[in-house]
């Protein structure tokens, strides 16, 4: 089914620094005129293969699996503030009463369904995202592909993610509703008989929908910003090349546009992210009644701590990626040029 997006590498124009190998002519079938793209030395597939955007979904699970894990206290804290602002009047009151009432164990409420879900999530939006932004830059051609690339990683970022919120909505559900609603569950095997008996499998997918209006914007932000900030900071703000920068010194860029990127995503999407907290804590409402109960000023609560663990997590995810690029050598075409035709 996916066949004609593994070929839409060929005509890429995000594929630049890749060497060109004609197709061996006495191959059966052979297709006149394609070319395919050898793998460049150091590199471990080729760009745009099978191999490939397996690879970077794997990137995409631990980019993602690893970050959210890592700052569940922070979102603990965040949820509580969005969802009860009376008692968890900022950040560290929220810590301050959380660990009051739990203990320093209360701050991991969430992990499980936080790492299983994000880690899914990962999976798909970073390895369709891959796909979908070759096959899209393929549709358009090589020169628009270049003129209009940032509207190819919105559009790209956005189709990924549609699929990646399916995964993710279940785990998303079950994690509010430990972090948010007290005695209800501990653990997330606690938490999923209980939801279903008590509302049924419709329970982890009822916060699909604001799910898609937070993560959808985010991701859209998350990766357009991204791709566009590299490069600027290579053109403007990096002396040198990419090609003439060392490893370490490239994912440096990395971190510092992920970093940009995640301040814009948090804020996109926070009024989206705060309805999903308190719709998974109030049974029976409708995130159209959630967001008339919270009232506009409502809707930013929890604003301060949410852009902290974004940019940070967003910085630590493109590095996370990128790094994992790295290790297990996939391709990492440098920020794309203007094709030979538009220069003429």
């Amino acid at each position: 089914m996916f066949s004609s997006f593994f070929e839409a590498f060929h005509k890429s124009q995000f594929k630049s620094p890749f060497i060109k190998a004609e197709c061996i002519k006495n191959t059966k079938n052979p297709i006149p005129g394609r070319q395919i793209e050898a793998a460049s030395s150091g590199d471990s597939c080729e760009f745009g293969s099978n191999k490939y955007f397996i690879l970077c979904s794997i990137g995409g699970v631990l980019s993602c699996g690893i970050t959210h894990a890592m700052v569940v206290p922070l979102d603990l804290v965040k949820c509580r503030l969005q969802v009860d602002s009376a008692k968890y009047k900022n950040i560290g009151n929220g810590f301050k009463v959380t660990i009051a009432e739990e203990g320093y164990m209360g701050l991991t409420k969430g992990w499980a369904p936080t790492l299983m879900g994000y880690s899914a999530q990962g999976l798909f939006k970073f390895g369709l995202y891959e796909l979908f932004k070759l096959r899209y830059s393929d549709i358009v051609g090589e020169e628009n592909a270049y003129l209009y690339r940032t509207y190819i990683y919105l559009i790209a970022s956005a189709s990924a993610e549609f699929f990646a919120d399916i995964a993710l909505a279940p785990f998303e559900a079950a994690k509010v509703k430990i972090q948010t609603t007290q005695g209800f569950a501990n653990t997330f095997r606690e938490a999923v008989p209980k939801m279903l008996s008590e509302e049924g499998a419709g329970a982890f997918y009822k916060g699909l929908v604001p799910l898609w209006m937070r993560q959808i914007p985010y991701t859209m932000m998350k990766f357009s910003c991204f791709e566009r900030t590299v490069e600027l900071l290579y053109k403007h703000i990096v002396p040198k090349p990419r090609s003439e920068c060392n490893k370490a010194e490239q994912l440096g860029v990395t971190f510092v546009a992920g970093y940009i990127a995640g301040v814009f995503c948090a804020v996109v999407s926070h009024p989206a992210d705060v309805v999903v907290s308190k719709l998974n804590q109030a049974k029976g409402a409708s995130a159209l009644d959630v967001a008339k109960s919270l009232g506009f000023m409502g809707m930013w609560n929890g604003l301060t701590p949410r852009i902290i663990m974004i940019g940070t997590l967003t910085a630590l995810q493109w590095f996370i990626y990128d790094g994992v690029k790295v290790a297990l050598g996939i391709p990492r075409p440098p920020p794309p040029e203007m094709p030979a035709s538009l220069r003429k």
